[in-house]
């Protein structure tokens, strides 16, 4: 009997995380008869492949990519196996309540429409003392559209051409398919109760510091949509960054031609609005010592890195974003 949903997890070497995915996937609702599960690998993983045969068998369908593509990609492949109607994602890191797909396939039943796409909601639990980090990833409670927890139609997706591989990373893919299905006036579905529980992995030291490569691709949404760009993702350029980074360059080349007070002028206002970065970041956060270390050393370098990353993916797409 052919499964009237298919569940696409993209994965690569994070077979604890999948696990605790899949078996939250295998106590689901919906009877299994429905539903397929298939995982896409980002590249060989032989270790992913090897515990799914093991633990899984022939109830989860496990693909690899011959090489790292990104989960865009992955998804891709994912949907070119997929046989069911109704396409489900989320990611390995996250945990699907036991009606997740249960409820995605009651609302896409209840709809008129052969295109349509579907979005869940996501909690991301926190400490009562959360980082930086886990206060950034509790962000996706609000986000408007994310892979972690959405669906859409086959019909949809071949209509929008999935997923664009040109996201190599896993940032600004799925806010590119939400701005194609508006684009095509696909309508997206609310569905409250189909919930997944997003827990936040713990971060090395200075992971916002790494993170900034990922703006790259916010030149290339912004190049492919620029109206949806600002009105949901950055109404305007991040001008603080770039007053950090501009007194920080006329302090020194200031103080290189010995201009002592104009230096000093453009150094406090660097401290200044360095302070204040570091302020915002630490509100709401474990102010413990190696964290507030952390916040300061890595406010005083994001403005950098996010500008240049900023400026390299202008270049690389051949588009203008400040």
């Amino acid at each position: 009997m052919k499964p009237n949903v298919s569940v696409i997890i993209p994965t690569y070497q994070r077979p604890a995380l999948l696990m605790r995915c899949l078996q939250a996937l295998t106590m689901q609702q919906l009877p299994k008869k429905h539903f397929e599960i298939i995982v896409v690998t980002d590249g060989p993983d032989a270790i992913t492949n090897t515990m799914i045969q093991q633990r899984f068998k022939t109830r989860v369908r496990v693909f690899a990519l011959p090489e790292k593509k990104g989960p865009a990609a992955a998804r891709n492949f994912g949907c070119k196996k997929a046989t069911g109607n109704l396409i489900v994602f989320t990611d390995d890191d996250c945990i699907p309540h036991s009606n997740w797909i249960k409820e995605f396939y009651t609302a896409y039943t209840q709809q008129p429409f052969a295109s349509a796409a579907f979005k869940g909601q996501v909690i991301v639990p926190l400490s009562n003392k959360p980082t930086d980090y886990e206060k950034n990833t509790a962000w996706l409670e609000q986000a408007d559209f994310v892979t972690a927890n959405c669906a859409c139609t086959g019909s949809a997706l071949k209509q929008i051409n999935g997923f664009d591989e040109t996201y190599t990373m896993a940032w600004r893919e799925d806010s590119d398919l939400e701005f194609k299905l508006i684009d095509q006036k696909i309508p997206i579905h609310f569905v409250q109760q189909a919930i997944v529980t997003h827990p936040v992995r713990k971060a090395p030291w200075g992971i916002s510091l790494k993170e900034q490569k990922k703006s790259m691709f916010n030149a290339f949404l912004y190049k492919k949509y620029p109206g949806l760009y600002r009105q949901k993702i950055h109404r305007r350029p991040l001008w603080n960054y770039y007053a950090i980074v501009l007194l920080f360059i006329a302090f020194i080349f200031v103080a290189a031609m010995q201009l002592t007070a104009i230096a000093i002028i453009a150094f406090l206002g660097w401290l200044l609005l360095v302070t204040q970065f570091t302020v915002k970041r630490l509100r709401g956060t474990t102010h413990s010592p190696k964290h507030v270390a952390e916040m300061i050393i890595t406010s005083i370098l994001i403005p950098f890195l996010s500008i240049f990353w900023t400026i390299y993916g202008s270049l690389k797409f051949k588009t203008l974003l400040i």
